[in-house]
């Protein structure tokens, strides 16, 4: 195998894997039945899904993942909120049985697997936002976070420090401490956090370095370097990520709706 699968060829394979599982399995559970299945070599396996992001989603993950999308929205598989995926229908006994169609998608679904809504947020962050309505996204993001006395100060050019705030540890403990907000694409080098902590020289020995793009393995390495003082990254992920959980400019509607599936239990 040379080339990663794509997600209309991991349809089955998921499936396969949910069959040996026994019907469900957790996600880990699922990718590990296919790498094994499908004899995929660990040079495909750990390509990372964002190039120079390692440690982070990979190609693979990302693809499988669609694939159990595709997969829930025509029916054939459901999960829980903890994260098990399962067959809707267990009584199979093989995935010849199952005799998996081409899965036709609406013009909705194919824009929604093009267009991820964390992928949608991070290009409006990245091509909407200027940087100045940036620093005052990221000036709201750590107040609603518990920081208080938040001011943005790049645009004063203050040695590449954006803005600084006063933290809290459950009501106690505070602490000062600087940021620098990177609005851009690209990725985080090693570079750009020495020189973020030498601006922190004489200010303060905490730093938060917060980027729509992504760091590089480097740049994780050099923010934990021993002796020399922490720096807390969020790369753009994360970001969206915080950003959802604070519902700011991102929308969750939750409905619970309860009912007995009499059928399920039938399966087991």
């Amino acid at each position: 195998m040379k080339k990663i699968p794509t997600r209309e060829q991991l349809l089955n394979p998921v499936l396969a894997a949910l069959l040996e599982l026994g019907g469900s399995g957790s996600i880990d559970e699922i990718n590990e039945k296919i790498i094994s299945n499908l004899q995929i070599p660990d040079e495909l396996v750990n390509i990372p899904h964002i190039k120079g992001k390692e440690g982070g989603q990979t190609e693979l993950e990302y693809q499988s993942a669609w694939s159990r999308t595709i997969l829930k929205s025509a029916g054939y598989i459901t999960n829980s909120k903890r994260g098990v995926w399962a067959l809707v229908d267990s009584n199979n006994t093989s995935i010849e049985a199952m005799d998996l169609p081409k899965i036709p998608l609406s013009a909705y679904q194919q824009e929604e697997l093009e267009e991820h809504w964390k992928s949608k947020l991070q290009k409006i962050l990245i091509e909407k936002l200027t940087p100045d309505a940036f620093e005052r996204l990221i000036q709201r993001f750590l107040r609603e976070k518990g920081f208080s006395h938040v001011e943005v100060t790049g645009r004063s050019g203050d040695g590449g420090i954006d803005g600084k705030g006063i933290a809290k540890i459950n009501g106690i403990l505070s602490f000062h401490i600087v940021f620098q907000c990177k609005k851009y694409q690209g990725a985080v080098s090693a570079g750009h956090i020495r020189d973020f902590r030498g601006a922190m020289v004489g200010r303060t020995d905490k730093g938060l370095f917060i980027t729509t793009g992504y760091f590089t393995k480097d740049a994780i390495k050099e923010a934990t370097r021993d002796g020399a003082p922490t720096i807390d990254l969020i790369d753009g992920e994360k970001l969206v990520e915080k950003l959802k959980e604070l519902n700011l400019g991102v929308n969750v509607e939750l409905i619970e709706k309860i009912s007995i599936d009499e059928k399920w239990f039938e399966g087991i």
